[in-house]
């Protein structure tokens, strides 16, 4: 049965979304479409009106690769769009800012992937998922990846081939550093000794700067330098790093221009140095963060740059020991950057603390306007909430804020704020 419908709203994976509510993948507001409705899904979808921010998708893999989801929106589109996200999960908050978008990072600009490899009977294939499936589309000539990432799926190709079980895929997280590609295999073959000797040829034969297998490096024949701030980083295998250069900036840029008048910064979740590192380049610093390796990473990045402040680390798991009020106290802003799930748990401390500047970066809207209402309830007044847009033709959304306490505000009175917390 053909069923006609007008497409309303983008729901936040990008999929169109028609009274129901029905999901219609590929569709854009106020299209008029129709399809084979399944479930909550339209299916065999036809554009029948097709939106004036509809444009050709710019690659030839788009039909099937997951590794974008709009491509088929305009430039503009997206981004009005990805404002208009951080707006809505403010709102179901109860809360108001101005957003506006800071950077848009261009095709070919992505650093590092995480890409599927299998073994095929006629050799391998890396790429991405298909849309919500388990095939794997290979990405020869790909509109996202950085040239120098796609120059690198041979080796990766060839490292399928070679470690790969008959059976089972494999996931190649390859980042493009200042000395080559730094490649980290997850699901391969257990690593013998010809299986070693095997890789640290291949390693030598394509001029990876690094390679290392279920995290052991195996091949280590440039240090994969990043550049943060003044200092030069070499992140452990497979660490996290944001996704472009141009995108990295956008953040950094806004965070040092929140923290320009601050006194001592605690950077929450710290990672390798992001943050932290280009901040030491302003005033103190104390990074926390729950991976020995990153912060070994970090520090090492730190003692050989010269001109730097002051920087401390503490490994931590913030979710299940948050820094606490007191511990805050011996600061004036803490730069917070959590995974998906916010900082619920830190963020409470954060509120009974006597800082008077929060700087937010986050991944997710929701969960970053759960955290700013708390903020907001214990003095804090949101400013401007910047949009990046590291990821191209995807619905994933980032942004950094600043949230101020007046001059002669106070946090809530021991108790105060975990009463009012249980309220809520």
């Amino acid at each position: 049965m053909t069923f006609r419908t007008t497409v309303e709203r983008l729901g936040h994976l990008g999929d169109g979304i028609a009274p129901g509510p029905l999901f219609v993948p590929g569709a854009l507001p106020g299209e008029i479409v129709t399809g084979r409705p399944e479930g909550d899904r339209l299916r065999e979808v036809k554009i029948l009106t097709p939106s004036a921010a509809r444009v050709r998708p710019p690659c030839r893999h788009y039909g099937a690769c997951g590794g974008c989801a709009l491509q088929h929106a305009s430039e503009a589109f997206l981004a009005d769009w990805k404002v208009q996200v951080v707006r809505n999960a403010l709102a179901a908050q109860g809360l108001e800012a101005e957003v506006r978008m800071l950077s848009v990072s261009p095709p070919a600009s992505r650093r590092r992937a995480g890409l599927s490899g299998r073994r095929t009977r006629g050799g391998a294939i890396v790429g991405f998922h298909d849309r919500a499936s388990d095939t794997i589309t290979e990405i020869a000539d790909c509109r996202l990846l950085h040239p120098g990432l796609t120059a690198a799926l041979p080796a990766l190709r060839e490292l399928t081939l070679a470690g790969a079980s008959r059976r089972a895929e494999i996931a190649l997280h390859a980042t493009l550093s200042e000395s080559g590609i730094d490649v980290a295999v997850r699901g391969g073959r257990e690593a013998d000794a010809r299986l070693r000797q095997s890789l640290a040829e291949l390693a030598e034969r394509h001029d990876l700067a690094r390679l290392s297998w279920e995290g052991q490096i195996l091949a280590a024949r440039r240090p994969p330098w990043q550049r943060m701030g003044r200092a030069r980083v070499v992140p452990p295998p497979g660490a996290f790093l944001q996704a472009t250069e141009e995108g990295a900036a956008a953040l950094v840029r806004a965070v040092l221009a929140l923290c320009r008048h601050a006194g001592r910064v605690a950077d929450l979740f710290s990672g390798c140095g992001t943050f932290a590192l280009p901040l030491a380049g302003i005033c103190p610093v104390h990074a926390v963060e729950s991976d020995a390796g990153m912060l070994e990473a970090l520090e090492a990045g730190w003692r050989q740059a010269p001109g730097l402040k002051r920087l401390t680390t503490e490994r931590r798991d913030l979710f299940r020991r948050p820094l606490t009020a007191d511990e805050l106290s011996r600061f004036d802003t803490v730069v917070l950057d959590p995974p998906r799930a916010g900082a619920r748990a830190q963020v409470e401390q954060i509120a009974a603390a006597p800082l008077r500047q929060v700087v937010s970066v986050s991944c997710n809207p929701a969960s970053f306007a759960r955290d700013a209402k708390r903020l907001v309830a214990a003095g804090f007044a949101l400013g401007l909430v910047g949009v990046v847009d590291q990821f191209l033709w995807s619905p994933h959304v980032e942004l950094v804020a600043g949230l101020h306490r007046p001059a002669g505000g106070a946090p809530p009175r021991r108790g105060q704020g975990r009463a009012a917390a249980k309220r809520e």
